[in-house]
């Protein structure tokens, strides 16, 4: 079973950056899509963005050109690079491993739906 572990959350400031990473354990091999999601106190967990395993990514419009996803295959590690961060940012961020269910959206391929998910790491942005 596969096993995923973030950290990197902290407390920032507004227009910081942070970089959050999420260790993969217990994967036989091969590549699967990945992703990031978030949910703030009070709210429904809300996807951020998926990185599929031939390289395409997709991000959530609040925070396309701000965040970027990618992965290190060698080291089995899914990052999330945050820049120019806002207090609307400020959530749980946890990572999700091997799509269910992947749909096309006109040329874009998209995943919201997946089988691993890890247990997150507090992101906090003051203004």
């Amino acid at each position: 079973e596969v096993h995923l572990m973030e950290s990197g959350g902290d407390s920032v400031q507004a227009g910081g950056s942070l970089r959050l990473s999420c260790a993969i354990s217990g994967y036989g091999g091969g590549k699967y899509a990945m992703g990031w999601f978030r949910q703030a106190a009070g709210k429904e967990r809300e996807w951020v963005s998926t990185l599929f395993s031939d390289g395409n990514r997709n991000y959530a419009d609040s925070v396309k050109g701000r965040f970027t996803i990618s992965r290190d295959y060698a080291k089995n590690t899914l990052f999330l690079q945050m820049n120019n961060l806002k207090p609307e940012d400020t959530a749980m961020y946890s990572c999700a491993a091997r799509c269910l269910k992947a749909y096309r959206t006109g040329p874009t391929m998209e995943c919201r739906d997946f089988a691993y998910w890890g247990q997150g790491t507090q992101v906090t942005v003051s203004s």
